[in-house]
């Protein structure tokens, strides 16, 4: 298990993932998606806040981030809580991007699971869905 979990985890393996997922999405790739789906999930959010919950660098994210405004997917905003800072922000456009990559994700594994037998993928599901909840609850105690 830890060698398919260290093979789902090697950037190629995402970035596989990631250009299957965004075909048809305009304005995202695979090197744009992880900054369009990081903002989705921890919402409004400075560039550096971002890169860092996202394991990525400021610079890069930056750099993406303008890609995705650019592409009317993001916008930036001033920080409400320092005056000096800028968050980003999903667009309308960008909302509608992110349901359609989840969808295309949805999709995916329900391609992927299609085979398997009755109730596996369900046991598989709930399964990682502990073992995500154990290591987010890990990662809470350790930054406490």
């Amino acid at each position: 298990m830890a060698a398919a979990i260290g093979a789902l985890t090697l950037r190629a393996t995402r970035a596989g993932l990631y250009s299957r997922l965004t075909s048809g999405v305009q304005g995202v790739d695979a090197t744009t998606y992880p900054v369009l789906s990081g903002l989705a999930r921890v919402g409004p959010v400075t560039a550096t806040k971002l890169a860092e919950a996202i394991g990525m660098d400021r610079t890069v994210a930056t750099r993406y981030a303008t890609r995705l405004q650019e592409a009317g997917l993001i916008d930036r905003r001033p920080d409400p809580a320092d005056a000096r800072a800028t968050e980003l922000v999903l667009t309308a456009e960008g909302e509608r991007a992110v349901t359609a990559l989840r969808g295309a994700m949805e999709s995916f594994l329900a391609e992927e699971m299609a085979t398997w037998p009755p109730g596996e993928a369900a046991a598989f599901a709930m399964r990682l869905e502990h073992l995500t909840e154990s290591l987010v609850q890990g990662e809470a105690g350790r930054s406490c």
